[in-house]
């Protein structure tokens, strides 16, 4: 079972989550909360897998949040909820170390998805969106950062998987792309997360736009 926590101050947001969430075999609900406060003492007290967090929330936004929650002795992984017109708090959202996005409009069924593929440690969410996002935020990083740390630490062929990474590739796809079994990419994937001392795989994205391995968008 995957334990799901839902933060949002709109009841009615987290009521037809909590509605699919109850439906679905394999994913639990585990507690609710209204803001970030609320949220951090919820993830301490039931241990989540995944959070699906709102950004705009009162008493304290999801990016304070989601800095705390994973600054903290949760193991959770935290999928921040996102418009549009979000970019300057995804950015945040990012820095504080969330590991994906959803998109407000998107299809409930498409969140319990992504909602698994996270807990799974694989792939990135709301591709169309989140990819615009990544790309931008490590542009403007690399436009302000020093010269990018050299990845010295790893293989020709673990450097061909974080490229892929950056890409926007799942696990399975990389195995694909690279014939190999998706037990080998997912262990690759691993690897680089050691090596490269990266949170999450969102941490990788980043890291491989920065490191030059997949072009700036046109």
């Amino acid at each position: 079972m995957i334990r799901v926590a839902l933060v949002d101050d709109q009841p009615l947001v987290r009521a037809a989550l909590q509605m699919v969430i109850t439906d679905a075999a394999d994913l639990e609900l585990v507690g609710e909360a209204g803001n970030g406060a609320e949220a951090v003492r919820l993830a301490v007290d039931t241990a989540p897998d995944v959070i699906v967090m709102d950004i705009r929330m009162p008493v304290m936004d999801g990016i304070e949040a989601t800095r705390q929650i994973v600054a903290g002795p949760s193991a959770a992984q935290i999928i921040v909820l996102t418009t549009f017109d979000d970019d300057a708090y995804v950015y945040g959202a990012l820095r504080a170390g969330a590991a994906g996005f959803l998109v407000k409009d998107m299809a409930l069924e498409q969140i319990l998805d992504a909602v698994r593929v996270v807990a799974a440690g694989d792939g990135l969410l709301a591709p169309a969106v989140t990819r615009r996002l990544i790309r931008d935020f490590a542009s403007a990083r690399t436009e302000r950062a020093a010269p990018v740390r050299e990845l010295t630490a790893i293989t020709a062929r673990e450097r061909e998987v974080l490229t892929l990474i950056g890409s926007g590739l799942t696990n399975t796809e990389i195995a694909e792309e690279l014939t190999l079994s998706p037990a080998t990419a997912k262990t690759y994937v691993t690897r680089l997360l050691s090596k490269l001392d990266a949170r999450d795989r969102v941490q990788l994205v980043i890291l491989a736009y920065e490191a030059g391995l997949v072009g700036s968008p046109s």
